[in-house]
């Protein structure tokens, strides 16, 4: 009795390691492809438009607020911005926190066409 046991157990395959990584591998792959390179690509070209930026450019900080670059701080990362004209208010934002440079070409632009 013991031995028809025996051969009843030992008759069991045992799972290809191979098959059971295969569903975890193409989870990865597809992750990889949907979320990590379209934020590399994204990253890449904020730090394009980060290095891009001159004095007297219009831009949008992370927190919405407008300005327009005065000055820059290189050896400590950070911009200067005049946020109002009338007031000459000035704001130190780190280079970072910058989201966008407003384009004055479009800002003129006919919507129309």
């Amino acid at each position: 009795m013991n031995y028809i046991l025996l051969q009843a157990q030992a008759a069991t395959p045992q799972p290809n390691m191979l098959g059971s990584l295969i569903p975890f591998l193409l989870m990865f792959v597809i992750l990889y492809v949907l979320i990590i390179l379209p934020q590399r690509k994204k990253q890449k070209a904020h730090q394009q438009m980060l290095e891009s930026m001159k004095i007297n450019d219009r831009v949008i900080t992370s927190g919405g607020i407008y300005g327009k670059i005065v000055n820059f701080k290189k050896d400590k990362n950070i911009v200067v911005l005049r946020i109002d004209d009338t007031t000459n208010t000035k704001i130190e934002i780190q280079r970072s926190a910058i989201a966008g440079i407003i384009n004055e070409e479009k800002k003129g632009a006919n919507p129309t066409g």
